[in-house]
């Protein structure tokens, strides 16, 4: 059985704030160690299940918050940027089913630390005429790719914006959100036991494969920048819907690839690495 896992940090036990997932943030060498161990019970649950390969995506920022040496060492390590599949680098369709630990809401949501992958400059998404976020980016390209997400950490509000997208997710929300930098933390102990046991029990049957829907999706991003709607659609096949607005049509995966390249082209414009 071969697992995958996605590995964000806003969404990780204890973390509230920017400094606490930062690189240079007053917490986050606290944070990183913090992301390790969420990551660690993840792996302990699928080794538990069975599990004969784990591969991990750091999927955060800099991509170069999880040390290699705090790592399970079950698990392999994708780490660094760029990446052509940004937070989904490295899943393919050989895998049984994947797994997002420490993933947040999106932007707009009440939830901690609530964006969507560029902080400040994507006001929102729509998938389909959806509103969606990293979580449902994450599940619908890995159905596109026929991988169930089986199992996804974070707070409440995470937590039930997965269930919405998909509810045969099994969520652990390790923290409730009280605002977007406050919450209730679970104790750490028991927030761990919460997601390698989840884990566990999301593996212990053979994963059903999803189903994918047949034919081409549209991608639409509303951005706070003009400049950077104004520039997209010198890219072939995005179009401009309003002044801040773009989109695309294409199946995923593919097309989660291109929203990597519009994010690119987004940092360079406005100086603002993505965040995710």
């Amino acid at each position: 059985m071969k697992i995958y896992i996605s590995a964000d940090m806003e969404g990780i036990t204890g973390l509230v704030d920017a400094d606490d997932v930062q690189p240079g943030g007053r917490d986050y060498e606290r944070g990183r160690s913090m992301m390790a161990q969420d990551v660690n019970a993840a792996v302990r649950g699928a080794v538990a299940a069975g599990a004969t390969e784990v591969l991990v995506n750091d999927a955060h920022g800099p991509m170069r918050n999880l040390l290699p040496e705090a790592l399970h060492p079950a698990a392999r390590l994708v780490r660094g940027r760029p990446k052509q599949m940004g937070m989904l680098e490295g899943l393919t369709s050989g895998h049984d089913a994947a797994i997002c630990v420490g993933y947040h809401s999106r932007a707009g949501a009440p939830g901690v630390l609530s964006h969507s992958f560029m902080g400040h400059e994507i006001e929102d998404i729509w998938l389909d005429g959806s509103p969606v976020g990293e979580i449902g980016l994450a599940q619908a390209t890995a159905a596109a790719l026929g991988v169930p997400v089986v199992a996804l950490t974070g707070d409440d509000v995470a937590c039930a914006e997965a269930t919405a997208w998909d509810d045969r997710i099994a969520t652990v929300p390790v923290k409730y959100a009280r605002d977007r930098f406050a919450a209730e933390l679970r104790p750490e102990a028991e927030a761990r036991r919460a997601v390698e046991e989840a884990v566990a029990a999301a593996l212990s049957a053979v994963p059903e494969r999803p189903s994918v829907p047949a034919g081409e999706r549209t991608l639409t991003v509303r951005w706070q920048s003009a400049s950077v709607a104004a520039t997209l659609p010198g890219i072939p096949g995005v179009t401009a819907t309003d002044s801040r607005t773009v989109e695309a049509r294409g199946q995923l995966p593919s097309l989660y690839r291109q929203f990597g390249v519009w994010m690119r082209v987004a940092a360079s414009l406005t100086n603002q690495p993505p965040y995710c």
